[in-house]
């Protein structure tokens, strides 16, 4: 099997399954798990298709979301197979996991990651949700809105978005219907850090807590989440003491 993933979290997860030997083609992005032969193709949505066809892979894996619909078509045009994956809730991940184990052969490796998060995903949720704000960028402010991942993956932890009412799944944010009690500043895909907190107090006011967290954990779904619900989880209990 000859896999070009242009998923970081799907190259994650490959690897994490103990068969990073299939992978012959990485985005530049993929920075966990990548093995050292694996070529660079380019951006998750510049990779280079030539590249990409110079490899022969008999199966390329994209995401809906993070890759270009026309990078896709223009792949599965030159008869290369693409495998389509877009988890939109946490519970879309266990079947992703054992699609992925099955593809690459390793499926009881993927059964141990997918039954821990269904695992994960029976654990009991806080009984009060936290109202959040979680910010993705900054000029212009953007957050994360309902429908998204990361929004099915702080519900189960134990939040509320306050964002639900937004018609985008990543809105820009100018003012607030609803005030949170915590602002949650991920890593990426803007690196938030010390430097932004007075500008995003500017934004929020002082009521909110500001909590600075691993933005891979929260919008890396693969064998990554159920560490990352659980996580989350433990975020809400201590902001809720």
């Amino acid at each position: 099997m000859r896999l070009v993933s242009l998923v970081p979290s799907v190259t994650e997860a490959v690897a994490a399954m103990g068969a990073g030997e299939h992978l012959v083609g990485v985005t530049d992005w993929c920075a966990v798990g990548a093995p050292a032969h694996a070529a660079r193709v380019g951006g998750t949505k510049s990779p280079s298709l030539a590249k990409i066809a110079a490899l022969r892979p008999d199966v390329v894996v994209v995401n809906q979301e993070e890759n270009r619909r026309e990078d896709a078509e223009a792949l599965g045009a030159a008869g290369i197979e693409v495998l389509v994956t877009f988890p939109r809730t946490v519970a879309d991940v266990p079947p992703m996991l054992r699609e992925l184990g099955a593809l690459v052969r390793r499926a009881s490796q993927a059964d141990a990651f997918a039954c821990d998060l269904e695992e994960a995903l029976a654990e009991p949720v806080p009984d009060a949700a936290v109202p959040v704000l979680t910010l993705i960028w900054r000029k212009p402010w953007m957050a994360v809105g309902a429908g998204t991942f990361a929004d099915d993956l702080l519900h189960l932890a134990g939040f509320r978005n306050v964002l639900t009412d937004r018609s985008t799944p990543y809105p820009k944010v100018q003012a607030l219907s609803a005030a949170p009690d915590v602002v949650l500043l991920p890593t990426e895909p803007y690196e938030f850090g010390e430097k932004d907190l007075s500008a995003v107090r500017e934004l929020v006011g002082e009521r909110p807590a500001l909590e600075f967290v691993d933005g891979q954990l929260l919008t890396w779904h693969g064998v990554r989440t159920a560490t990352a619900l659980r996580h989350f989880r433990a975020v809400a209990r201590r902001l809720n003491q």
